[in-house]
């Protein structure tokens, strides 16, 4: 497993979020960036920051599902939104998906995703112990 930690030399974080992760002896998986669809390929939550955050990090669930992972195994995400006020005030959900320690995480706002309706868009990487690592079957 990863070892989060949040050196006192620097600022302390201030949200749910590690400054740092240490690789541990699992298999590393990195997951493309997420963004709210469902099964079928349809926008989940069109314009809606909360229902997108939701479905995000549910999509990440499921891919880390796949291979034998949990959240709890996430070291990182990269998170692109266009409205960062209303990322950050989605903030409430992302601590359903998390504990401490929480994944190292970078946030950037963008002028826009791939289709006008979507808001976020999430990337992980994650170290799924060898235990309970399963080759996926697509």
């Amino acid at each position: 497993m990863a070892e989060f930690f949040n050196p006192s030399a620097v600022w302390q974080p201030f949200g749910p979020f590690s400054l740092a992760a240490v690789q541990g002896s699992g298999r590393i998986v990195h997951l493309k960036g997420q963004v709210s669809l469902d099964r079928t390929g349809s926008i989940v939550g069109a314009g809606d920051m909360r229902i997108q955050v939701q479905q995000v990090l549910e999509n990440i669930r499921a891919v880390l599902a796949a291979c034998g992972g949990e959240m709890r195994d996430v070291l990182s995400l990269t998170q692109y939104t266009t409205d960062i006020a209303a990322f950050m005030a989605a903030g409430d959900i992302r601590r359903g998906f998390f504990a401490t320690p929480y994944p190292v995480t970078t946030t950037v706002q963008v002028a826009a995703l791939y289709d006008p309706s979507l808001l976020i868009e999430i990337a992980a990487v994650a170290e799924i112990p060898n235990e309970r690592f399963k080759r996926p079957v697509s």
